[in-house]
């Protein structure tokens, strides 16, 4: 059984808000920690590739691909050069931190 307790923004695949934050302000990864370059890689289901808004924090694609496995390989990936980071306004329904991919790349 693979862990997933070095996920750098995952406590035993749950994601931690504190750690989404710190990603999306420094540009780390959520995967490793390290300092994302391009392209820049995001995991979600099905919903959040349609509406383009994920909550699993950016990650290094070959990171991708190791939490996918790890958390749920149904995820699908996208690759973007950039995001913006929404935090929930009040009257928000979802209450948790989103990223938007822009700059999608193929």
């Amino acid at each position: 059984m693979s862990t997933t307790a070095d996920l750098f923004a995952w406590d035993d695949g749950v994601l931690v808000r504190r750690k989404v934050t710190q990603c999306a302000l420094s540009r780390v990864c959520g995967g490793c920690g390290a300092s994302l370059g391009r392209p820049i890689a995001f995991v979600g289901a099905a919903a959040e590739v349609a509406r383009n808004e994920f909550h699993a924090p950016p990650l290094h694609a070959t990171c991708a691909d190791d939490v996918r496995r790890r958390l749920d390989p149904g995820w699908d990936v996208v690759l973007t050069s950039g995001f913006e980071y929404v935090r929930p306004a009040a009257d928000d329904l979802d209450k948790e931190p989103r990223f938007r991919p822009n700059s999608l790349i193929g």
